[in-house]
């Protein structure tokens, strides 16, 4: 398998989380609708996803640091599966004008709410599915906090079609190292179906045959 990176997350601690006031706050109701990922989960309020999901440039460091590591070249082909808005194509787009960028979400609120220079980049799809994409066409493939939503199933076959067309891929899924983690995990994430420690995601890679990069994100 391919390296333990940590790209995405500095981005992922300057976020201030109450952990407690989630859980207490209709949690799972909350849950029902953020499962939707629709206008609520996006835009509305707060309990029930990103609380507003709007650009704000914050992606543009991860996307160089994207760069960095996998040294993407100007005409570099990369594709975010679960892009939600495309935010972070967009910054890759704006680094690399002449790469092609392409995404690819479950949902259509996202897609249709994304930035317009890159619109017509996106298209509506599960992870899970077959991508209509030729083998290793794309030079990166990034799965970012998006497959810890996948029963374990469906985990596997969105596994295989990263590795299937990828030449470099790298995915950053949610993860615990301690029962005070475990706790918060269980109170802030929404959508999460799997809840694995860092020994068992790297256990489940492997076992379905994921050779890529990986990063695992925790709620400290």
């Amino acid at each position: 398998m391919g390296k333990l990176l940590e790209i995405i997350t500095p981005l992922h601690k300057k976020s201030k989380r109450d952990y407690l006031g989630r859980m207490i706050n209709e949690k799972a109701a909350c849950s029902k609708i953020a499962r939707e990922y629709g206008k609520d989960f996006w835009d509305g309020d707060r309990r029930y996803g990103y609380g507003g999901y709007q650009y704000d440039g914050r992606w543009e460091t991860v996307a160089r640091e994207f760069i960095k590591v996998y040294d993407l070249q100007g005409k570099a082909n990369i594709l975010d599966v679960g892009c939600g808005k495309g935010f972070l194509l967009y910054e890759f787009k704006k680094l690399l004008p002449d790469c092609r960028v392409v995404g690819f979400d479950l949902s259509s609120y996202a897609v249709t709410h994304a930035k317009e220079e890159i619109k017509d980049c996106l298209f509506v799809h599960r992870a899970q599915d077959r991508y209509p994409f030729q083998n290793k066409e794309f030079d990166l493939v990034i799965s970012a906090t998006t497959l810890f939503n996948l029963h374990l199933y469906d985990l596997k076959s969105a596994l295989q079609e990263i590795e299937r067309v990828g030449k470099h891929k790298y995915i950053s899924v949610e993860s615990y190292r301690d029962v005070d983690e475990l706790f918060n995990l269980q109170c802030w994430a929404l959508t999460c179906a799997l809840f694995f420690t860092p020994q068992e995601w790297v256990w489940v890679l492997k076992e379905f045959g994921y050779t890529g990069d990986y990063e695992f994100i925790y709620f400290e």
